[in-house]
């Protein structure tokens, strides 16, 4: 896969680039990621970016032009899709993540200040995305999560692949519990069913715990799974009411 970012602030990405799951991806040449620095499509001799928006308003908004050219500058590889990380996007989650997980390329544009030209996104942007119901500075920390989650399920990265398969959100559930050695930690014990051998019985008690946890912290999230008769039967035990 490839993923171009386009930014204000390409060293933001230097560090959480060269570590752990995503330096790995890239040495092994399973993920390409390009940096784009939007200003060098400045063409004033200060490089601006933003202006005063029409209307009044506190705030700057950035270009239409000088992100149009930045984009344009970006040639597109297969199936590709530009996304911008805005606060008025859709809503991220894993099953979106799976989704990005199968275009060949994403070009991903970090807004910045009061917000950007809505000329540039209905002629550019094919779809705007919110990591959460809040406000950050930019877009350079929402682009870094949508390139690790996205980045994890591409074939070959995680060592594992039941890894990303268990994770919570990609059943709909939040993940069981997990526990290694010591067998006890400060008089913690780990439940004896993990340690009996019996494979059956263990995939019983995790996925039991997968809906314990989920009716415990999240039960919204129950309404979009689909449960057995089974998992219905645990849940009533637990107090829900479906």
């Amino acid at each position: 896969m490839l993923i171009d970012i386009l930014t204000i602030f390409p060293e933001a990405f230097e560090s959480p680039l060269s570590a752990s799951i995503m330096k790995r991806a890239i040495e092994a040449g399973l993920v390409t990621i390009h940096r784009h620095n939007i200003r060098d499509h400045a063409t004033d001799v200060h490089h601006k970016v933003d202006d005063t928006p029409y209307g009044g308003g506190a705030g700057m908004v950035m270009k239409a032009d000088v992100l149009s050219h930045a984009v344009d500058a970006v040639p597109k590889k297969g199936k590709s899709l530009r996304v911008l990380l805005s606060a008025q996007g859709q809503a991220f989650n894993q099953a979106m993540a799976q989704e990005l997980a199968t275009y060949d390329q994403l070009i991903l544009v970090c807004g910045h200040y009061e917000g950007v030209d809505e000329r540039f996104v209905s002629s550019r942007i094919d779809r705007e995305i919110s990591i959460g119901d809040y406000v950050v500075t930019g877009g350079e920390v929402p682009a870094l999560v949508v390139c690790e989650a996205v980045t994890r399920l591409l074939p070959g990265v995680l060592g594992n692949s039941e890894s990303a398969q268990n994770d919570s959100h990609t059943t709909g559930l939040l993940e069981y519990p997990h526990y290694t050695r010591p067998a006890e930690f400060e008089s913690q014990q780990v439940p004896e069913i993990l340690m009996s051998g019996n494979h059956g019985a263990i995939k019983k008690w995790r996925r039991q715990q997968e809906l314990k946890r989920t009716f415990e912290r999240r039960s919204e999230l129950l309404k979009r799974v689909e449960l057995t008769q089974d998992d219905v039967s645990f849940l009533k035990t637990l107090g829900w009411k479906g």
